[in-house]
């Protein structure tokens, strides 16, 4: 154990769930003189999170940053990229202002190379304790209050009490149903498959989006010369995809326009994917008790590490008994609802698989024909802004007169 024990507690703070959002908030609460116990379920210390799009968003750029991982992310191979988005009008495609500064980038490196390196910053902070094999399977409660956990270990049932527990443990955290933590799910009126492919240049090396209305295709640039492809199409098409995966996933991507030669790639993985993918939306607190993480498909990764590191900062110092910790987790509450509800809001909508509705036609058709709007969008798909910024008042006049202007153009 790492330093001495509090009245009553092993730990201040114990967490479920050593991948990028556990791990992440372990080193940043230790380096904050927070004593902490990191509970992973698996034993093997190079575990990774599979089906994944293997891409972090620009906003949590700074948490890396925070957590000393960009000279290890670089001697890793990461891949800094912007992105390219197909609509029915053209393509999207953010860039500088000539005079301006550059772009922030996103980073795609595969899990299997992420997670270990993430975990294992956690493993040497002083200050947290990795204890692999440890799965949680309930929790301690005194008073209405979550007091620790209990977990089954190699070595047979274990107790481990602290003043706040933390569910990083995925969308349908355990944690969080052991807690009674009350929430909702969304259907997602979509299904998803990805594959992995080496030698497959996509133009300028950017990461590829293709909104098809209702269907949508990704591909990502990673390290290692690898090329996550993923095809997210509507139920409707289910059937098909059942009856043959491969042919289905195939022809979905030659379809494409400016499709990826994928014929010509290796294909490195095998074809994995998920036919019900529903998206939960939870109070993040309860008293003893936070969740980290996000239920968002495609943009988890970043979301992970910001509410690490929001909850680092929220508290660090009533987890060491310096504060009052019901009063942090409700700062934490508030900035982790406040940020990332207007961005599930629209995620949820548009899981209804539906073509863009009238706004969304007016910003992205405006998009392909101004680059100004187009560095809009790039802010609010990178998570810098959220969506009632991107529909700010001054934004959506730009949008509406670049796209009469085209009209006017188009009857001259």
């Amino acid at each position: 154990m790492t330093g001495p024990q509090s009245a009553g507690y092993d730990y201040d703070v114990v967490i479920s769930g050593a991948s990028l959002a556990g791990s992440a908030a372990a080193t940043l609460l230790a380096r904050r003189g927070v004593r902490v116990a990191l509970l992973e379920r698996r034993s093997d210390p190079d575990a990774y999170k599979v089906l994944c799009t293997h891409s972090v968003q620009p906003s949590a750029y700074p948490v890396l940053v925070e957590l000393g991982l960009g000279p290890a992310l670089e001697a890793a191979g990461v891949v800094r990229n912007g992105s390219r988005w197909y609509t029915r009008w053209g393509w999207i495609e953010p860039k500088a202002e000539p005079t301006g500064p550059e772009l922030p980038w996103a980073l795609n490196i595969r899990r299997s190379v992420l997670d270990p390196m993430i975990r294992s910053r956690a493993a040497e902070t002083a200050g947290v304790d990795l204890l692999l094999g440890h799965r949680v399977t309930g929790l301690l409660r005194e008073a209405g209050r979550t007091v620790g956990v209990r977990a089954s270990t190699p070595q047979g049932e274990r107790e481990i009490r602290a003043r706040l527990v933390v569910g990083a443990d995925g969308r349908d955290s355990p944690v969080a149903k052991y807690a009674g933590v009350p929430g909702r799910t969304h259907e997602n009126s979509r299904f998803a498959y990805l594959a992995h492919f080496r030698g497959l240049p996509l133009p300028g090396d950017l990461t590829h989006t293709w909104f098809l209305e209702p269907d949508m295709g990704y591909a990502f640039p990673n390290d290692d010369g690898v090329t996550v492809i993923g095809v997210v199409p509507g139920k409707e098409r289910l059937p098909a995809f059942r009856e043959d995966l491969e042919g289905s996933f195939f022809s979905f991507v030659r379809a494409l326009p400016e499709a990826p030669d994928i014929d010509s790639a290796e294909q490195v993985t095998k074809i994995t994917g998920f036919v019900d993918y529903p998206f939960h939306s939870r109070k993040p607190t309860a008293p003893g008790l936070a969740l980290t993480g996000d239920p968002l498909w495609g943009v988890g990764c970043g979301w992970a590490l910001q509410t690490a590191q929001w909850l680092a900062e929220a508290v660090a110092p009533a987890a060491t008994g310096r504060g009052d910790l019901d009063k942090a987790l409700k700062a934490y509450a508030r900035r982790h609802q406040r940020t990332l509800l207007p961005h599930q809001h629209i995620a949820v909508d548009f899981a209804r698989a539906r073509p863009f509705n009238r706004m969304e036609q007016l910003m992205f058709s405006a998009a392909t024909r101004d680059a100004a709007l187009a560095r809009h969008m790039h802010r609010f798909a990178g998570r810098f802004i959220g969506p009632l910024r991107f529909l700010n008042p001054a934004a959506v006049t730009r949008a509406s007169t670049v796209n009469l202007k085209h009209r006017l153009a188009q009857r001259s």
